[in-house]
């Protein structure tokens, strides 16, 4: 157990590449070599890949009675794996589909999937969906905050006090800090900096388009 425990970043690294690699896998046995079963059996060593992650971020909370940045991360990508990460499971599919029936010089594609990725070509629908992607985050962001101020904000000063001095984000020394737990004001600086990169990419689909290709 002291193993896990001293080694659990190597294992969760060597977890998430495995699933990486067991969906890689599944695509290329199903389509290059037409093994529906065996393809199947990478599709349940990489559900499987997903659930020991869960375990082991469970049992590191178990030993050591904190929830850290280790349980945070896996939480995220496993929400990502359940949430958008199915999508871009079906994207990666018929992409594949598609370069392997052309390689093999057959159509793998249906009429549906071929007007499904034409349409996720549409510059407009791709700014629509970037345009939602930002809504829910700033949602999903602002609740976080929310809840994070809720029980572990700086009760001496308010909000806005940190909104409009933000040298506590600059400087780690410089007090005072916003929220009395020194993880999660890691967790909102490091958030707010990717909320910011993400909003300038989601919004530049919607305010420089791209133009459309036949």
């Amino acid at each position: 157990m002291q193993l896990l425990l001293d080694n659990h970043w190597a294992i969760f690294i060597a977890l998430e590449i495995s699933s990486l690699l067991f969906l890689f896998l599944f695509v290329v046995v199903r389509y290059l070599l037409t093994n529906i079963r065996v393809s199947y059996a990478f599709l349940v060593l990489f559900i499987a890949a997903i659930i020991l992650e869960a375990l082991l971020a469970f049992v590191v909370y178990k030993h050591t009675g904190e929830f850290t940045t280790f349980q945070i991360v896996i939480v995220i990508f496993i929400v990502y794996a359940g949430t958008f990460g199915i999508s871009d499971f079906k994207k990666m599919d018929r992409y594949v589909k598609d370069k392997i029936g052309k390689w093999k010089g057959i159509d793998l594609l249906t009429d549906k999937e071929r007007q499904i990725m034409a349409h996720l070509k549409d510059p407009k629908v791709i700014a629509k969906r970037a345009r939602l992607w930002f809504y829910l985050h700033t949602i999903v962001f602002a609740i976080a905050i929310v809840i994070f101020w809720q029980y572990y904000g700086n009760e001496q000063y308010s909000f806005s006090y940190f909104l409009t001095n933000l040298d506590w984000y600059k400087d780690e020394l410089i007090e005072p800090r916003p929220f009395t737990n020194e993880l999660i004001t890691n967790i909102v600086q490091i958030w707010s900096l990717i909320y910011l990169i993400d909003t300038i990419i989601n919004w530049s689909y919607t305010i420089f388009p791209s133009e459309k290709k036949d």
